[in-house]
């Protein structure tokens, strides 16, 4: 993960929060008020957003001392110790919901990108993610569907051709469109296009793309129509899946499943933050 851009997007979320002042801290507490904030788990999963908790509250105060207690990747359970932060009052009480905010949400990423790629155990393929991501959080969501064990489609539009229906249909075929992007593309930028009849596979196989994604087919229709895949050319399913039917199509012999369900649709991991109001506090559970 690119820390630089990690500071930078946090000092742009803090702004947001912030604004010209914490009233609410700042007018009950000085910076001589020291406490403690434990941030432990109320849910089951995947924990991920260490650097944010590091970096956030040291943002904010570089003399904020954070303790880390669980690493990205780790198993975490019902009431273990993710971190203790010891610092002011009003730095712990201002960071507070910025950081839990993005924790709780790549928590719950890494939580189903893991629950995902254990649909797909005894099989070949790979479940991986889709741009539908936040707004503005793409970094941050694509590194914890990493950290739960999938993997990454393109970042975005610049580091890969994508050829969707739209883009077949302003073009008026798959070869037109296939034959215009070779024009301009670099040796390497792979070029993926987006199929949904038997007619179309065979366009997009004589066109030699480098990745045919079965959009909207049903597993079935899949296993019945990859054997006239070349090798080279890999295959994707994508267009409805969801954390029940992966293990479905990872059957099917497809070798990449594209889930937006990873990113569009979680529900945050729950964290809660106990306050110890004067002095540090003791690390427990690690």
């Amino acid at each position: 993960m690119n820390v630089i851009k990690l500071e930078t997007l946090l000092k742009q979320f803090f702004n947001e929060d912030i604004g010209d002042g914490d009233l609410s801290s700042e007018f009950l507490f000085s910076q001589k008020d020291l406490g403690s904030f434990t941030f432990f788990a109320k849910d089951e999963g995947v924990f991920c957003g260490e650097q944010i908790i590091l970096r956030g509250f040291r943002l904010l105060d570089p003399a904020i001392r954070v303790i880390s207690c669980k690493q990205d990747g780790d198993i975490i359970k019902y009431g273990d110790t993710i971190a203790v932060i010891n610092g002011p009052l009003p730095v712990l009480l201002t960071g507070e919901r910025v950081v839990l905010n993005l924790v709780q949400r790549m928590c719950a990423i890494a939580t189903m990108a893991k629950k995902a790629m254990d649909q797909t155990a005894g099989t070949n393929a790979r479940v991986c993610d889709t741009r539908k991501t936040m707004p503005g959080l793409r970094m941050l969501d694509k590194y914890a569907v990493r950290t739960g064990g999938a993997f990454n489609h393109r970042s975005g539009l610049y580091d890969a051709i994508m050829l969707k229906d739209n883009h077949i249909a302003f073009a008026g075929s798959i070869t037109k469109a296939v034959a215009l992007a070779r024009k301009r593309v670099g040796h390497t930028v792979k070029i993926e296009v987006e199929i949904e009849t038997k007619e179309q596979l065979e366009e997009a196989i004589a066109a030699q793309v480098d990745i045919i994604m079965f959009d909207n087919c049903s597993p079935e229709t899949i296993a019945s129509w990859l054997p006239l895949v070349p090798e080279h050319i890999a295959t994707e399913a994508s267009g409805g899946i969801t954390i029940d039917t992966v293990a479905d199509f990872a059957a099917s012999g497809v070798e990449w499943i594209s889930l937006g369900a990873l990113t569009h649709s979680v529900e945050a991991f729950d964290i809660s933050a106990l306050v110890e109001s004067k002095g540090e506090m003791q690390v427990v559970n690690k």
